[in-house]
């Protein structure tokens, strides 16, 4: 028996089994490389169409990739004859106790997905959520950072922020300033709703339409209670509410209507 023509016969088996394999591999990450950028390209080009936020595009466009490489690569793996059984579980393993260990940091993401996708509010909004006010700086995967009234960074996770309730002030464009006035018992009530209208309808940043309304709210303990309220474009909200309340307590003393104030009388002990 010639050792060297079986050993070459079974070199040349070998080389043709493997080969192959090996041919085809390639093959299929060139095809396979081929359709996950067209794949990206195409879901890149949808969501751009749809307005998705950047952040969102570039974080579900590098998900997408790697999950589709996985997936290219475990093929590959199969064709060259590697068990793919046990390696999948392996990865399937590995993402639970990922997911266990992440469950915060996936709560924030689904959160921030969520917002980014029916969009309740967009960056330059001014919003209140989880018992902050501010207006919205940036909408990021796992937080929302606002900026508060006195300029201050507020970071709040978006898994809370989209299952609590937002109100946002900017949606609508305009806005109502809720104010209360009291004045004293003995004030003309018709004189009264004239001057804090007047002041209302002179202030240059009160909207004609939706127009102001000046009511009597309640007869508290030591004062007739007005609510005064004018509408104001959003922007223009504290210029107003400051604004108005400066110009009505100047406008009823100048009217000579009495705002009522705490007295106290003091009681000395004879003796």
């Amino acid at each position: 028996m010639d050792l060297e023509n079986i050993d070459t016969e079974k070199w040349m088996v070998l080389a043709t089994e493997y080969g192959l394999k090996i041919i085809g591999a390639i093959v299929i990450w060139i095809v396979g490389a081929w359709i996950i950028k067209k794949i990206l390209k195409a879901t890149r080009k949808v969501m751009t169409t749809s307005n998705y936020d950047e952040s969102l595009q570039k974080f579900l466009i590098n998900l997408l990739s790697w999950g589709l490489k996985i997936l290219l690569i475990i093929t590959l793996l199969g064709t060259l004859g590697v068990p793919t059984t046990s390696f999948a579980a392996i990865i399937a393993a590995a993402g639970l106790a990922v997911g266990l260990a992440l469950q915060g940091s996936l709560g924030n993401f689904a959160g921030g997905v969520l917002i980014m996708v029916f969009k309740p509010f967009k960056i330059g909004d001014l919003i209140e959520a989880q018992g902050e006010m501010g207006v919205v700086k940036h909408i990021e995967i796992f937080t929302t950072k606002l900026t508060g009234l006195s300029n201050k960074e507020i970071i709040i996770p978006n898994g809370a922020l989209s299952n609590g309730n937002i109100i946002n002030y900017t949606t609508e464009g305009v806005r109502r300033v809720d104010l209360t006035f009291g004045v004293g018992y003995d004030s003309d009530i018709k004189k009264t709703k004239e001057v804090l209208m007047d002041v209302l309808t002179s202030h240059p940043k009160v909207l004609k339409e939706p127009a102001p309304t000046v009511n009597v709210s309640a007869l508290a303990d030591s004062s007739i209670n007005f609510a005064v309220r004018p509408w104001c474009n959003s922007e223009d909200y504290w210029a107003v509410y400051f604004g108005i309340t400066e110009n009505v307590k100047e406008a009823l003393d100048n009217a000579g209507i009495d705002i009522p104030y705490p007295h106290h009388v003091e009681i000395r002990k004879q003796g």
